[in-house]
């Protein structure tokens, strides 16, 4: 009876078709930690690791657990295939209503923030195409070790509208000559002009990215969290405007960290 009254009711009103939910993709990023390291990697290669809703939110999910490792000192960014990140996925956001894509920029420019306030130190490991927002991505972490097959560029302004966030951090990286360049031509670098440029920091043989990448990951975790940790809000705090924080940073590292004072006393004896 139910279906008599719809076919005998007055006629449906037409509801305006709204681009399709973030579908909950399992397996788009994943997530793994041994020995004070975490290695977060992105799993779109069919896509070149774009960045859609999916990702997007496993990705907010990942940092989440990440901010919660007390045992992890460094985490690795990676992605799977041959791109690191290709930018945003365009499939997608041409499907999008304006208000949508507002939102999904709102949150990808959150998500870049959240990166860099993490107390781990954050390494991105570059390999093939690192383009818009995944360049974006990239200049979030705390150093880029790119592979000399990596292509890194911006071009969003070729396409007839600029980058949705990020452009505060890439004039941090590179200052505002190199960052004008990247914004206003749109064209790609290669690795090297990358490295010269300062926007990555070592470039290596893409067969050794991986063990590079460890090395320098393994290196960096030697050191006692609390300082690097204190390293990066300093630096934070510079950039936001507020100086003079160094000595609280120190201040609060000694105060946090027993491994501190334990290192400071045995380099102390060895000195004496």
């Amino acid at each position: 009876m139910a279906g008599d009254r719809r076919r005998r009711g007055a006629p449906r009103r037409r509801r305006r078709r709204a681009a399709p939910a973030a579908p909950r993709a399992p397996g788009v990023i994943e997530l793994a930690a041994r020995d004070g390291v975490a290695r977060l990697t992105l799993c779109r290669p069919e896509a070149l690791n774009a960045l859609d809703r999916a990702l997007t939110g496993a990705l907010e999910q990942a940092l989440e657990r990440v901010a919660a490792m007390d045992d992890v000192t460094v985490l690795v960014v990676a992605g799977r295939g041959r791109a690191f990140c290709a930018g945003n996925d365009l499939k997608e956001m041409a499907a999008l209503a304006p208000e949508e894509a507002e939102a999904l920029a709102g949150r990808q420019a959150a998500l870049m923030a959240r990166f860099a306030a993490l107390p781990q130190v954050t390494i991105a490991a570059i390999d093939g195409a690192a383009l818009g927002g995944g360049l974006m991505l990239a200049l979030a972490q705390d150093l880029r070790v790119a592979s000399d097959r990596a292509r890194l560029g911006l071009p969003e302004v070729t396409l007839g509208f600029t980058p949705a966030y990020g452009i505060a951090r890439l004039l941090d990286v590179v200052g505002g000559g190199h960052a004008r360049d990247l914004l206003l031509t749109g064209r790609t670098l290669h690795a090297s002009e990358a490295l010269r440029m300062g926007l990555v920091n070592r470039v290596v043989a893409p067969p050794t990215l991986e063990a590079s990448v460890a090395a320098l990951a393994a290196d960096v975790a030697r050191a006692p969290r609390g300082g690097l940790a204190a390293a990066k809000a300093a630096v934070a705090a510079i950039r936001a405007g507020t100086p003079g924080r160094e000595a609280q940073a120190f201040a609060a590292a000694l105060g946090t960290s027993p491994a501190a004072r334990e290192r400071i006393a045995a380099f102390a004896r060895r000195r004496g």
